[in-house]
């Protein structure tokens, strides 16, 4: 391999000077760049420690990954063993000094989440490891914390019900205020940056894998929210840096990108309309990382590439259109959806070539960054272009207090997180968003001469939450589990079991993947007794649903979410959420069922 000098300083700060001055966003040749230091300490301090990195320790600077273990340098062997099978090496911080890692990423399924404390711990031995290298740059360390459907941090870390439960409150300080508390319990353990806010549109209801994970259908309350949040991650006393995801919008779509490769057949106008306005809002907002979506999109690029590997989104439009000069991540190239075209050895080349900054989870870490080398020694990517990425990388780390503070302090933890005045803030915004669809004939609130309510649904969790906050409030109840799509055998079990009760509460979940679900809630409205339903996810199902007699959205199903919807049951709380999302007539989708903003609210008697 071509042995690659080090680049001077003055040419480092022109290549800094034509990042900031470029006036639409992209890269100016480092020869048409004005010389000498710009302004910004970030970036000076940047340019400074890329002058005396290898090329190697860059282009680590470049990959994020996971490692299995609750600590860094783990020997427990199990861990040991799948980390050799991924990593080829034993444990994270082996990887961080082998591959010169510029992030880890952490999730629960890895062994990196277990208790407050062990994340701390792992956090500040990931850091010692990073800067016990000869370039002594701090780790981005790196969760997908969006709350909701898509938590990671334990208990007794505050949750919340996640972004449509959000925009369902109204107000778009909730999702500001959210996003604070959680990047300070997330820097609390060592964390500093957060995969979201999801700045997706939802505008699909069968879209798989975005869904609740959107805080609306409407582009003008998601961006919104968006922007509220971004400024809560960043401009906290904590700081995290937030990423807006996943670009250039995965809200209608009906495949999952995890699996398959999506086609979003939006036009050029309907991706000014629908899809882009929370991404140009959350680059107002200053936000630090926006990811990219693993999707086709044909208006915007032909060629068939998927997002993440096409120049003309990443570049053209999204630096040079919409203006972004932050980091660019791209999602899990483990994913079907970014290989599915191209050899993984190809993707991160690619990748880099179309305007990537970070690249997130390759499925082989050693493969991915010798293809990324020896495509720097052959021309196909030139080592200026990585200098611009990791200039870009190291100034985000600089600008979030990650230099200077790479540490968690152990003696800050309690008082930080899961506070009791935290909990209590997310218990009042979740309960704000339970929203009252329908309420026939004033079914509720149910009286205080119920009897007997029957909870029924799938999980024990959750109609277990949603009965026992019900007995709290002086109405007794019972739980019947049955499965995700409940058969025959079980509906009739279900039939059985509420017989003779005053009032029957059906939890459901994704109905139409589910039509069990209908099956057993039209079963149970030939009892006596009325039917409410709770939908503990996407709002949609009421559109498949026959003899509901009153209709609870939530958006989630979180203790806190469940524990307020029992409380509007019982009267305790009077709903004040509003739809975030138009629900279709299944039949005829383009006809509203009920239209977004629509949320009921009990007499002022009540």
């Amino acid at each position: 391999m071509t042995n690659h000098k080090r680049p001077s300083l003055t040419v480092l700060f022109s290549v800094v000077a034509a990042l900031s001055l470029s006036s639409c966003g992209g890269v100016a040749e480092p020869s048409e760049a004005p010389q000498g230091r710009p302004g910004d300490a970030h970036e000076i301090w940047a340019a400074s420690v890329l002058a005396d990195m290898t090329l190697a320790e860059k282009v680590g600077q470049m990959f994020t990954t996971y490692a299995y273990g609750a600590t860094a340098d783990t020997t427990d062997p199990a861990d040991v063993a799948r980390n050799r099978d991924f990593l080829g090496v034993d444990n994270a911080a082996q990887a961080i000094e082998t591959y010169h890692l510029g992030g880890v990423i952490y999730f629960g399924w890895s062994g990196n989440l277990n208790s407050p404390q062990q994340i701390l711990e792992l956090s500040n031995g990931m850091q010692d490891a990073a800067l016990a290298q000869p370039s002594q740059v701090p780790l981005l360390i790196s969760t997908d914390q969006e709350h909701g459907i898509v938590t990671r941090m334990p208990a007794p870390a505050t949750a919340f019900a996640g972004n449509m439960a959000l925009a369902a409150t109204g107000s778009a300080q909730d999702a500001r205020t959210a996003a604070t508390i959680t990047a300070t319990e997330l820097r609390a353990v060592g964390i500093n940056q957060d995969f979201a806010p999801v700045a997706d549109v939802n505008v699909n209801p069968d879209n798989p894998v975005i869904g609740v994970r959107s805080f609306s259908s409407d582009p003008a309350l998601a961006a919104e929210c968006t922007a509220a949040q971004v400024k809560g991650f960043q401009q906290s006393r904590y700081p995290v840096a937030a990423a807006a995801k996943h670009f250039p919008g995965h809200g209608d779509t009906s495949v999952d990108s995890h699996t398959d490769l999506p086609v979003i057949d939006h036009t050029r106008q309907e991706w000014e309309e629908y899809d882009a306005p929370p991404f140009s809002a959350a680059i107002d907002a200053g936000i630090d990382v926006i990811m990219s979506a693993h999707i086709q999109f044909p208006a915007l690029d032909p060629s068939g590439d998927p997002a993440t590997l096409s120049e003309p989104i990443m570049t053209g439009l999204l630096r040079g259109e919409l203006g972004f000069d932050g980091v660019i991540v791209t999602d899990s190239l483990s994913m079907a959806g970014v290989n599915e075209l191209y050899p993984p050895e190809e993707v991160p080349v690619r990748a880099i070539n179309a305007g990537v900054d970070m690249l997130l989870m390759p499925p082989n870490l050693e493969q991915a960054i010798g293809s990324v080398l020896a495509a720097i020694d052959s021309g196909e990517i030139a080592e200026s272009r990585i200098d611009e990425s990791v200039l870009r990388i190291l100034a985000l780390k600089h600008k979030r207090g990650i230099v200077d503070e790479p540490h968690a302090d152990p003696d800050q933890l309690d008082k930080l997180l899961g506070t009791p005045q935290n909990k209590k803030r997310a218990a009042a915004i979740t309960a704000r968003g339970v929203t009252l669809v329908v309420n026939d004939d004033e079914t509720l609130p149910l009286a205080g001469d119920t009897t007997r309510t029957l909870v029924v649904g799938p999980s024990a969790g959750r109609v277990d939450d949603i009965s026992s906050q019900l007995d709290t409030n002086g109405l007794p109840a019972d739980s019947f589990v049955t499965a995700f799509d409940p058969d025959a055998a079980e509906i009739e079990a279900a039939v059985d079991a509420a017989s003779g009760a005053s009032a029957i509460v059906v939890a459901t979940s994704t109905v139409a993947s589910n039509p069990g679900q209908a099956d057993l809630v039209a079963a149970l409205s030939e009892l006596d007794a009325p039917v409410i339903v709770v939908a503990v996810k996407e709002p949609y199902d009421i559109n498949r649903l026959t003899g509901v007699d009153a209709y609870l959205a939530t958006y989630a199903y979180t203790d806190g979410a469940l524990r307020a919807a029992a409380d509007v049951i019982a009267g305790e709380l009077n709903p004040t959420g509003t739809l975030p999302v138009s629900i279709p007539d299944a039949e005829d989708p383009g006809t509203p069922l009920y239209e977004l903003g629509h949320g009921l609210r009990y007499p002022s008697s009540h």
